[in-house]
């Protein structure tokens, strides 16, 4: 399996790559090509030009939720998808996989809108959408984790302002439960791909062992969300510390004293737009 970052907050030290806050990383594993997130603008085509990696050439797009900075460069890739219709230019159109509730309106008082600016039927109108709760297997040893249960106190979601319009029209407050991840079922063990982890890191991992059914953990990529000390990133650093991780790429929405914090008790790695990793088969 191969990963490569094409949008993160920072860019790897002397690459000329676009940076901003978002998330999005190319997966390539046995024969299947996964989009992982669309980061916040058309960042995510530039880069990818840079880095040889056609987006007009992909299984899947897989959305990690709803929120802006993780789906708003979806915009710029259905432009994409269009043009080449209209040159002609070879183009396989992805299934996007997702959860239900990821397209949902999202008002954060006073924002109107924090979440995707498409809903799922315009997007329909490119692509097929599939819209799960479950697991859904992408390839052999490649799984989009669905809805990740919470059982770690320490992880749970504190909505705040956040608030989710519901199809019914109710407004509710939102606990992100359509947040959810990427697992790849490898040689050594899993290597768990998130967006912001915001269902908290360490149910994701206990989700993906027993959705995968391997409870061996190589490397943990993506957002975090673990910001300033206290039980959350606590929690979270006795559970990687546990893990005997061989690397963590934490990027994205995890802050510097959280870093510094895991990185006493894991092989914390730098992370940034560039970065490729390659991980062995089964």
């Amino acid at each position: 399996m191969k990963a490569t970052i094409l949008v993160d907050n920072t860019a790897l030290f002397d690459r000329y790559f676009l940076a901003e806050h978002g998330f999005s990383v190319f997966v390539e594993a046995q024969g299947c090509r996964v989009l992982f997130d669309t980061g916040y603008s058309g960042a995510l085509l530039q880069n990818a030009e840079k880095m040889g990696i056609d987006l007009l050439d992909l299984d899947y797009i897989v959305l990690s939720h709803g929120h802006l900075d993780h789906t708003g460069g979806l915009y710029h890739l259905l432009r994409l998808y269009l043009e080449a219709q209209i040159e002609r230019t070879a183009c396989r159109v992805p299934t996007l996989v997702a959860h239900p509730c990821c397209f949902l309106p999202r008002p954060k008082p006073p924002l109107p809108e924090i979440g995707a600016l498409l809903s799922a039927g315009e997007v329909e109108r490119f692509m097929p959408v599939r819209l799960s709760r479950d697991p859904v297997a992408l390839a052999p040893d490649l799984f989009y984790l669905g809805e990740i249960g919470r059982r770690f106190p320490f992880e749970t979601v504190r909505p705040g302002p956040r608030r989710i319009v519901l199809p019914d029209g109710r407004v509710d407050e939102d606990r992100l439960l359509d947040d959810t991840a990427l697992a790849y079922r490898g040689r050594d063990g899993l290597v768990v791909i998130t967006g912001c982890a915001h269902a908290g890191c360490c149910n994701t991992i206990e989700h993906a062992r027993e959705v995968c059914g391997e409870s061996r953990v190589l490397d943990l990529i993506g957002g975090l969300h673990l910001r300033e000390p206290g039980p959350q990133l606590e929690g979270a650093r006795d559970y990687l510390g546990r893990l005997g991780l061989s690397a963590l790429h934490a990027c994205h929405c995890t802050a510097l004293q959280a870093k510094v914090a895991l990185g006493e008790v894991a092989p914390l790695r730098e992370t940034g737009v560039g970065l490729r990793l390659e991980y062995g088969d089964r």
